[in-house]
C-alpha cells in the first residue's frame, strides 16, 4: 500500500481540529485568503501554500486540519496537494533544488548540470542531504528554454547554467544557510 492509499483509507477515520493544531497565525493567513475568493473551497491551494511556508511541507495532520478549517473534503485536498508539484507532502531540505527536466534543458547540457549537482550533494533525484540542507527534485518546465539549463530554488531562477556554476550556486547558498545558523 504506497502512501496516498494509506492517507486516503484514514480520510474517514481521523478528523484534526484546526483550532488546537494550526497556529493563529495560519489560521489568520487562511481565513484571510477565504475571504477574497468566490468559495471557502477555492481557498485549497492558497491554504497548502500557507501551511508549507510556516512548516516547510503539508503533513498528513495540516492536511486534515486545512480540510476541517476550510469545511472541504481531504480528498479533494490531498488531490490538489498531490497534482502541485511546488506542494511539499513530505519534509525537504532548506533549500528545495527543482532542476528543469524540459527537452530544451536537456538539448543544452541538463545531464551535466544534474551530475555535478548530484555528485556535489551525493543525493539522487528525490533525496535531501544528510544535513538537511538540500532536496533535489526535477520539474517538467521552468519556463526558461530560452536560457536553458535552468533550476528553481526558493522563489529564485537560475539560468544558462553550467556544471561548475550550479555546484558554485549551492556552495553560496550553503555558506550563507551556515551564516544564519
Amino acid at each position: 500500500m504506497n502512501k496516498q492509499e494509506t492517507v486516503m483509507q484514514t480520510i474517514d477515520t481521523l478528523t484534526i481540529d484546526y483550532q488546537h493544531y494550526l497556529t493563529t497565525a495560519e489560521i489568520t493567513a487562511i481565513e484571510h485568503e477565504a475571504s477574497i475568493m468566490e468559495t471557502r473551497e477555492a481557498a485549497g491551494i492558497e491554504a497548502l501554500k500557507v501551511v508549507q511556508d510556516h512548516r516547510g511541507w503539508v503533513s498528513d495532520e495540516s492536511l486534515f486540519a486545512i480540510s476541517d478549517l476550510l469545511g472541504v473534503p481531504t480528498a479533494q485536498l490531498e488531490g490538489v496537494a498531490t497534482f502541485y508539484n511546488l506542494i511539499y507532502r513530505q519534509p525537504v531540505g532548506q533549500y528545495v533544488i527543482h532542476l528543469c527536466d524540459s527537452i530544451a534543458c536537456h538539448l543544452t547540457g541538463l545531464d551535466g548540470v544534474l551530475s555535478a549537482i548530484k555528485q556535489h550533494l551525493n543525493i539522487e533525484y528525490g533525496q535531501t542531504t544528510k544535513d538537511g540542507k538540500f532536496t533535489l527534485l526535477s520539474n517538467a518546465c521552468l519556463g526558461s528554454c530560452d536560457k536553458a539549463p535552468a533550476m528553481m530554488i526558493g522563489r529564485e531562477h537560475y539560468q544558462h547554467l553550467t556544471p561548475e556554476s550550479a555546484v558554485e550556486i549551492l556552495q553560496q547558498l550553503a555558506a550563507h544557510g551556515e551564516a544564519d545558523e
